[in-house]
């Protein structure tokens, strides 16, 4: 059996805590699902006959894929036993990343790229989920129906709620009010847990909000709420929303390890995304979900391709509106 070198690396990344308190900010990985995530891990097996490996993931929808594949042994298959251990954001996980508590992590994959301007070496190992090129998406901005806010243009001198500001909430949605005729820079963002978000929409104490599943759906069930649209299929149709990732050094000291994790994670996100309903049968005892919720949870799309392209557009973004100095080497920054 190979060993996973399980040396921590020490090697502090480029602004030691300046750069962790940088990365904070950048928000929580995929926006499907619950917040709120715990710092307990769950999963592995324990047999020394395979690889240990510990993945850091959110405890939102998507990352049920992770315990799907767990479940139905695939990554068994492929030599690895899995360890999931959730975190409170993505941002959260990349200093463990870097230092080896984690192996590899799952999350945004802005995170990833703020990251990487900040000088912390991460290597993208495969895709993960997708948002949806056309048709309902898995996340929009809410507006009250007497507002009359009916468009990205109307968002212009108006207040809109993100979980997290310098993500790819407020991203998407200055992109989209620019493509419009709006003022991007003229919209005030404000940070807000989602649950939180419709009760203060109806208060009157945000003119909208950035909400994904299943807080969307919930949302517009309520008449008196509209779906101003959705910023994702505006600024980058079929954005990638999340990625697995990984250290450079680990991926440099560990190169079948990191080959067995891309393989297994192809075979899981292809699975899943042909078993959907299998994937959100994971959600009730994952999530503490209520089943009749999960059975008609608007997921993302699987993919494990990782979309180059997608995520180049997202970088040019990033550098236009100044959350990165430089922009981002796709290439560079993908685990061979």
């Amino acid at each position: 059996m190979r060993q996973v070198n399980a040396r921590t690396f020490a090697r502090a990344f480029a602004g030691g805590a300046a750069l962790m308190l940088a990365l904070a900010g950048c928000g929580s990985g995929s926006l499907s699902g619950q917040e709120g995530a715990t710092e307990s891990a769950s999963g592995g097996s324990g047999n020394s006959e395979l690889e240990h490996v510990v993945v850091g993931i959110l405890t939102i929808a998507p990352s049920s894929a992770m315990q799907y594949g767990i479940d139905e042994g695939i990554f068994e298959k492929h030599g690895l036993d899995i360890e999931l251990q959730t975190g409170t954001g993505g941002a959260a996980m990349l200093p463990a990343v870097s230092t080896g508590d984690m192996h590899f992590a799952v999350g945004n994959p802005l995170t990833v790229m703020v990251a990487k301007d900040k000088g912390l070496d991460m290597k993208i190992v495969s895709g993960y989920s997708n948002s949806y090129r056309e048709g309902n998406d898995i996340n929009g901005v809410v507006a009250r129906a007497d507002s009359g806010i009916t468009s990205f243009a109307d968002l212009e001198d108006r207040t809109v709620s993100v979980n997290a500001v310098n993500t790819q909430g407020d991203l998407t949605i200055m992109e989209s009010a620019a493509l419009a005729g709006a003022d991007p820079t003229a919209i005030s963002f404000s940070e807000m847990p989602f649950p939180d978000m419709e009760a203060q929409l109806e208060l009157g104490n945000t003119d909208a909000v950035w909400l994904p599943e299943p807080f969307l759906s919930r949302a517009l069930a309520d008449p008196a709420n509209v779906l101003v649209g959705y910023p994702n299929q505006e600024a980058l149709p079929g954005m990638p929303t999340m990625v697995s990732f990984t250290s450079g050094r680990f991926a440099e000291e560990n190169p079948e390890v990191v080959a067995d994790f891309r393989a297994a994670m192809e075979e899981t996100l292809e699975q899943a995304e042909a078993n959907i309903d299998d994937v959100r049968a994971v959600l009730p005892a994952f999530m503490s979900m209520d089943p009749a919720v999960a059975e008609k949870l608007t997921m993302e799309e699987f993919d494990p391709a990782i979309r180059t392209e997608e995520l180049n557009q997202l970088g040019s973004l990033m550098r236009k509106y100044e959350f990165v100095g430089t922009e981002p080497d796709i290439d560079a920054m993908t685990a061979r």
